[in-house]
């Protein structure tokens, strides 16, 4: 479980960059969907770390929205995890 949550936090914070660059230079960028794939999938930390560091995708408020619920959601998950 450890190493798939290092796998999709690595692979989350490189897809935002790598959609930056490609943001910049005007070129075709990588699916919001695919974004909050990895998120969900695990890479949240990873996500807010890149939005963060690159400054990419903080203000569009749709995606950032959803971002947040995916956070809010895997919160309640560990916190009834933690629970049992």
């Amino acid at each position: 479980m450890l190493a798939w949550l290092l796998l999709a936090n690595l692979m989350a914070f490189m897809l935002f960059g790598f959609d930056k660059r490609r943001a910049v230079r005007g070129m075709a960028r990588i699916r919001e969907r695919t974004l909050l794939l990895w998120a969900l999938a695990g890479g949240t930390p990873g996500a807010f770390a890149a939005c963060q560091l690159f400054r990419h995708k903080t203000r569009k408020q749709p995606f950032v929205r959803l971002l947040w619920l995916i956070a809010a959601a895997q919160a309640l998950v560990l916190a009834g995890w933690a629970m049992i």
